[in-house]
């Protein structure tokens, strides 16, 4: 039996009741639960939330997620007995835990930094024992390229994670890089579960905590 099951979503968009979210230890939302923020959206969110069995639940707001950027206490209120993260960590089991939600800038969405220094600085905040990371975004180079051709990834949090090092990075916000890839000791994870066209088709993505190491386990 693992230590702890990690169960990876992103960018559910309003669908997470349409998904098949498998039961787990530990629930990791990256952002974009919502399509424009709305107070609604949040509340239903919130709602879904509290009917998985999941016994503890980390959420980082994405650009989508407006009421985070401009009422943030009544958008923690709404969630519920959830650990939202922003530019902040918890301890789950043995496993350190951060998250943010920043992106280099986006059209005029939420969350948006330029890159360069002002995004830096947010990255500087993650301390070196971090295990697993959770930004809303991808770092340059990994899952993060567009339907284009063009990669949209952050130059600077890729410079943070190879001082971080974290054992797993989940992130989102680009819905057709989906997937996993594994290099140099990290685990990084694009968990969008909706595709380009904003349908709930991709699966959550499930990985194991032995203690020791992580195991991907789905899909």
């Amino acid at each position: 039996m693992p230590a702890l099951r990690l169960v990876c979503l992103s960018d559910t968009h309003n669908f997470l009741d349409q998904l098949d979210v498998p039961d787990g230890d530990v629930l990791l939302h990256a952002g974009d639960f919502t399509g424009a923020g709305t107070v609604g959206e949040v509340e239903a969110f919130g709602c879904s939330l509290a009917e998985l069995p999941h016994r503890d639940k980390v959420v980082v707001a994405g650009n989508h997620d407006f009421l985070f950027e401009r009422e943030p206490e009544r958008a923690r209120e709404l969630l519920g007995d959830v650990t939202y993260l922003q530019d902040s960590g918890t301890r789950i089991g043995d496993l350190q835990v951060w998250g943010a939600p920043w992106q280099p800038w986006f059209h005029d969405w939420a969350f948006n930094l330029p890159r360069g220094a002002s995004i830096a600085e947010k990255w500087e905040l993650v301390p070196d024992s971090v295990d697993v990371l959770v930004t809303h975004g991808p770092p340059m180079g990994i899952l993060d390229r567009c339907a284009d051709g063009q990669r949209v990834g952050c130059e600077e949090l890729e410079i943070a994670r190879a001082r971080i090092r974290p054992r797993l990075h989940l992130f989102g916000h680009i819905h057709e890089a989906y997937g996993t890839h594994e290099e140099d000791g990290i685990l990084s994870v694009n968990g969008c579960n909706c595709d380009l066209r904003y349908r709930p088709v991709n699966p959550a993505i499930v990985i194991d905590w032995d203690g020791e190491e992580l195991h991907l386990v789905r899909p």
